[in-house]
């Protein structure tokens, strides 16, 4: 049996993910239509029907990883704190070539207002459900507060996948993402 290549919305995910995938192990220079076309398996020129342009490709890869990021959210309810490590190891652990892959893209934003406004546009939107978290937390002026804390917490993912934090265990890891949320949101309360 022949696996059928997807097609419409789903033919445009498989490419903003094999485009992810790219960047993550080969670098912004890996990432071409046909390198993305080979990678998801699909036709030559499937890639460049969908997304005609080098921006465009970069711009499919950032809302994919925030529609991957708001869907992987855990459900309302649970201990905040809780949210903010799941979400963080969860991150660092299940989808480490999506961070990379930020962390690449974060760089080539700099240079690209087109690709630094798609950027921007999902850290806000990632910002704002972080604000509710801390709110729910007790902290003062959690809009004020969301940026410093995602700060530290992409801090930890890039360490996690790119720095000296490759080397703990997982177990590790998770210990030393509950101890920061958990002093970061302490000092939050206390204030200054």
């Amino acid at each position: 049996m022949t696996k059928t290549a997807p097609r419409g919305a789903d033919r445009q995910d498989a490419i903003a993910d094999a485009a992810i995938r790219l960047v993550a192990t080969r670098g912004l220079r890996g990432l071409t239509h046909r390198a993305v076309d080979a990678e998801a398996g699909l036709p030559p020129g499937s890639t460049s029907y969908y997304l005609r342009t080098r921006n465009a490709l970069l711009t499919a890869c950032v809302s994919r990883m925030l529609t991957r990021d708001v869907a992987g959210m855990p459900p309302p309810g649970a201990d905040p704190v809780e949210l903010m490590v799941a979400m963080t190891v969860g991150l660092a652990q299940d989808r480490p070539d999506d961070l990379v892959a930020r962390y690449e893209l974060s760089l080539e934003a700099s240079r690209q207002p087109e690709l630094r406004a798609a950027i921007d546009e999902g850290g806000r939107q990632l910002r704002a459900m972080l604000t509710q978290l801390l709110a729910g937390l007790g902290v003062p002026d959690p809009e004020a507060a969301a940026w410093p804390v995602a700060a530290m917490l992409d801090g930890l993912m890039y360490d996690r996948v790119a720095g000296t934090g490759t080397t703990l265990s997982p177990e590790a890891f998770e210990a030393a993402v509950r101890r920061s949320v958990t002093a970061l949101i302490a000092g939050l309360r206390d204030g200054p």
